[in-house]
């Protein structure tokens, strides 16, 4: 008898619980059907979907609108990065998730980043931009010829195109500008390598006792896009200067790869440059060798005008 009692108090207390939980069931119901997309959604879809079919689908209904609110509302979500949609198949009512289109630019923005090789180079370079350049004289004819060498550039085409020589003196925009056209590049799907020449000196001088070297060079002879930054300005080395970039500029001359150049020399300054070592000898011939292949490779510009980092 008492087995009986228990028993039947459990029953007592589960049709309780039932009892408090169909008012919470029937307002869930009446949410999921005066929702707006779910309306629309059923109206679209009446003939695919018989009344049994839109209540077993209700589970789906109720999942879909949970993980819109969610995102709507910047909550955890089932799928981060995707968004949920209704769709009919089979009859059955199924949720969808698909990208969103904030998901579809971010990946688009990390494969356009990882076009863009960087070395030693300045943090502003990653956001460089064209647009974000002032438009004085001095860069005007120098961003055409960028903006003409972007839009001419085609990998798969025979004809050569000539990188550009930028020199000027200090803060004038010329790294950002190749910066810039880096990122342009980019959004191409065209793969750039941009270098600082004096870091990189360093930094291949160190890799002789690692046996290095050889890695490092095949990266920056065969990127699609070299840009050297601020050449000249590294520690004058006959080895730097006769293992390191003739090897690069030799290779790219004949594989005629587009080569970008900035620095504070002109070329013509940049051969008395490169023409002493620095044990003080004079090499003349090795300098003019090695500037040979520049004017191969690039045309020649001057930018001037006030410098930018330190304005005075």
């Amino acid at each position: 008898m008492e087995v009986t009692t228990m028993e039947g108090f459990k029953g007592l207390l589960n049709q309780r619980e039932a009892d408090q939980k169909i008012p919470n069931l029937k307002a869930i119901e009446e949410k999921i059907y005066s929702d707006e997309d779910v309306k629309s959604f059923l109206e679209r879809h009446k003939s695919e979907l018989d009344p049994q079919a839109v209540r077993k689908g209700t589970s789906a209904l109720l999942e879909f609108i949970m993980e819109r609110d969610a995102r709507k509302n910047h909550q955890v979500v089932k799928a981060p990065g995707l968004e949920p949609s209704l769709e009919v198949h089979n009859g059955f009512i199924l949720v969808n998730y698909s990208r969103t289109e904030e998901a579809i630019r971010q990946e688009r923005e990390r494969k356009r980043r990882k076009l863009i090789h960087s070395i030693n180079m300045p943090k502003n370079i990653a956001e460089a931009r064209f647009s974000d350049t002032a438009l004085t004289p001095e860069r005007q004819e120098v961003i055409g010829e960028l903006l003409k060498f972007i839009e001419g550039y085609k990998p798969e085409d025979a004809e050569y195109q000539k990188g550009l020589y930028l020199a000027g003196p200090f803060g004038v925009g010329k790294t950002y500008m190749m910066g810039a056209l880096a990122n342009e590049l980019s959004e191409h799907g065209i793969e750039t390598t941009l270098v600082n020449v004096p870091t990189y000196s360093s930094e291949i001088k160190q890799a002789i006792a690692t046996n290095s070297v050889e890695s490092k060079l095949m990266t920056i002879k065969n990127t699609p896009i070299l840009v050297l930054d601020d050449i000249g300005a590294e520690m004058n080395s006959a080895w730097f200067r006769d293992e390191v970039l003739m090897v690069i500029l030799q290779h790219r001359m004949l594989q005629e790869l587009p080569t970008f150049f900035t620095s504070n020399f002109t070329i013509e300054q940049l051969e008395a440059h490169f023409a002493h070592s620095n044990k003080g000898d004079q090499e003349l011939l090795k300098a003019k060798r090695l500037i040979e292949r520049i004017r191969f490779l690039a045309k020649e510009f001057f930018v001037d005008g006030i410098n930018h980092r330190n304005p005075s």
